[in-house]
């Protein structure tokens, strides 16, 4: 029955994310057609993510009221249903309004799916079932997102509005037939669903469990991932919104962000199966955080090249999707590791906010950066930023990770 209410989900989160996707660079857009500065098109994302951060934050309280499915089912109607209402003005104080109530719904879709993952997959395949959601979250991203830009351009925003709008409501019917059946007996740890979801699960693939009455860790426990997860996220925002408008070639965003959104798709699935395989939790984040900054570097570059914009775009985008998918993988799993079973919901939503708030904020940052120092400058000063995190991923990388490549003995997961 797992096996089952997990598909439901896969095709919930692909339908969900079929609506979002495409309008993360089409709705800046949209913004810039009715007039609006770099600091407005910012906006338009900035002002989603940040109404999806304000929902996350108020989490704890609406775990108590609605069930995950619920939740799911919530936060569905409100992300995909408003889609509909871009088309009436371009106008920025109404594009704003829109973005923020279809910000509230992303906010509870993105924390519930990502928690019911837990709570549905056995522990030993969690994993995996990580790298699967992250395909179906990944996944619309590499058709809609660069078809959106290209359809807009060719057919009309409201084309593009529409087609968002009936993807998103097509997730409606797939969350009402889930059942509130979890994974096996004897394979989640059940909960009354108060600061966290019912029947969370055990610890990631590879470590030993908490004893039964070990506490959730709080917050702090988590800072790390946080801190690495937001810094690289702070750049996707920035990118999906003003890469349509930094780069000359009429085919260079499109190309650039299907690439992107490819590599974050095969980047997670492999720290996934590499978590799973190898016991170890976090081996990929350095690497991970260094091909992040390489890939902003590189579109600093193109923007401001005459040829080969295209090929050098795209190169960019290949090492920044492939580094912040083993980022978010490999984030995600280090989170719920040190959660525990009681910390589940804490820790969806403490890895969700990272991720949606450095999108609304980076697509803000960079909007402001670019009046000062150009979209080149602002995309440099995001390579540096994640740069600086090199440090923090290299101590967050597992010690028993670092003795095997010493052709030691590896220590304990709770030496580590």
């Amino acid at each position: 029955m797992a096996g089952r209410e997990f598909r439901l989900l896969l095709a919930a989160t692909f339908s969900s994310f079929a609506g979002f996707a495409p309008l993360l660079s089409v709705v800046p857009l949209w913004a810039a057609e009715g007039g609006a500065g770099h600091a407005g098109v910012g906006a338009a994302t900035g002002v989603t993510m940040g109404a999806t951060v304000a929902v996350q934050l108020c989490m704890g309280r609406l775990l108590r009221w609605l069930p995950l499915r619920r939740m799911l089912l919530l936060g569905s109607l409100l992300l995909g249903v408003p889609v509909f209402a871009y088309a009436l003005s371009a106008g920025l104080g109404w594009v704003l309004t829109v973005s923020a109530v279809r910000g509230a719904g992303f906010g509870m879709v993105v924390v519930a799916g990502s928690a019911l993952v837990a709570d549905l997959v056995p522990v030993s395949r969690r994993g995996r079932a990580i790298g699967l959601y992250g395909i179906a979250v990944g996944l619309p991203s590499v058709i809609f997102l660069p078809l959106g830009v290209w359809c807009a351009e060719r057919f009309g925003f409201s084309v593009v509005f529409v087609a968002a709008g009936v993807f998103g409501a097509l997730s409606l019917p797939l969350v009402a037939a889930m059942s509130r059946r979890r994974s096996a007996p004897g394979e989640a740890a059940g909960q009354s669903g108060r600061g966290g979801p019912a029947g969370a699960p055990l610890p990631a693939a590879g470590h030993a469990a908490p004893g039964p009455h070990k506490p959730a860790v709080g917050y702090r426990a988590l800072a790390a991932p946080w801190l690495l997860m937001i810094t690289a996220a702070c750049a996707l925002g920035g990118v999906t919104s003003f890469l349509p408008l930094a780069l000359d070639a009429p085919s260079a965003a499109p190309w650039a962000l299907f690439v992107l959104s490819s590599g974050v798709i095969a980047g997670r699935w492999a720290a996934g199966v590499r978590s799973d395989r190898m016991g170890v939790v976090g081996g990929l984040l350095p690497v991970a955080v260094a091909a992040c900054a390489a890939g902003m570097a590189g579109f600093a570059v193109a923007t401001e090249v005459t040829t080969g914009v295209t090929a050098l775009a795209v190169a960019a985008a290949l090492a920044y999707g492939v580094g912040f998918g083993a980022l978010q993988n490999d984030t995600l799993v280090v989170m719920f590791h040190r959660a525990g079973p009681q910390g589940i919901g804490r820790a969806s939503t403490a890895w969700n906010m990272a991720y949606d708030a450095g999108t609304g904020a980076g697509s803000f940052a960079i909007g402001l950066l670019a009046h000062a120092f150009g979209l080149r400058g602002a995309f440099l000063v995001s390579a540096v930023v994640i740069a600086l995190a090199l440090p923090l991923a290299w101590r967050e990388t597992p010690r028993k990770q670092r003795v095997r490549h010493a052709g030691q003995e590896p220590r304990s997961p709770e030496e580590d």
